[in-house]
């Protein structure tokens, strides 16, 4: 990308709750419901929300299961995500280079 051009930002990620779990999932395997939720701090519906988005879109593979009789629901960054992922910090950070020459 030679130009700043806002227009090349990923959409879905660029929402900030969808931002900030894939930054939280980026660094990991997988995390479960709970530890996401509290490393973003929103809410349950928020955050399911904002999943079902990112699963629909093929960015996260959810795995439910249970562990005793408690519901465990574990999130992991797909192929697809951890691609989409860092091609949107690229073009953020060729938008930030390019922004800086202009000044």
């Amino acid at each position: 990308m030679s130009e700043f051009d806002h227009n090349q930002l990923d959409d879905l990620i660029h929402s900030r709750i969808r931002l900030a779990v894939m930054a939280v999932l980026a660094g990991l395997d997988s995390a479960d419901f709970t530890f996401i939720r509290d490393r973003v701090k929103t809410t349950d519906g928020n955050l399911s929300t904002h999943l079902r988005k990112l699963e629909d879109n093929g960015y996260i593979d959810v795995e439910k299961r249970f562990e005793g009789r408690k519901p465990v629901t574990e999130i992991a960054l797909s192929a697809k995500g951890r691609e989409a992922f860092a091609q949107y910090l690229n073009r953020l950070e060729s938008m930030l280079g390019n922004g800086a020459h202009s000044s």
